[in-house]
């Protein structure tokens, strides 16, 4: 597929899944194992923002991520980077991907999809 514009929504994924995860510190951190989730942020590139997400523990230790607002050309093969505050937490390569916007918006009504100026409007994590 290629997109016709650099911001069209297919570019967009706001869920992914990795390989069994290697963490660093603890493996995998407490509150993960405890909760099944776990607020955290992550990366798939090494100069972009951190994006804010929600790590859901898998039995065979790999990870779905669900991003707070989706992000642009995530790809199976990369590798995705946690951190908590300014403490990597560990990494693991993205095996998955769930559907695009694009592919969320085909059954919705146009009007009720975020504009690209909504999802500009949203601050990304510093």
């Amino acid at each position: 597929f290629k997109a016709p514009t650099g911001d069209h929504p297919a570019l967009y994924r706001d869920l992914l899944r990795t390989n069994r995860v290697h963490w660093i510190a603890e493996e995998p951190p407490a509150e993960l194992v405890r909760d099944k989730m776990m607020e955290c942020h992550f990366r798939f590139r090494h100069q972009m923002a951190l994006v804010p997400c929600v790590l859901t523990l898998n039995q065979d230790g790999s990870v779905w991520v669900t991003l707070v607002k989706p992000a642009k050309a995530i790809t199976p093969g990369q590798f995705a980077v946690f951190y908590k505050g300014d403490e990597c937490l560990g990494s693991g390569k993205i095996l998955r991907m769930g559907p695009s916007v694009y592919t969320l918006q085909q059954g919705k009504n146009p009007e009720e999809s975020p504009k690209k100026e909504e999802i500009d409007k949203i601050e990304p994590a510093t």
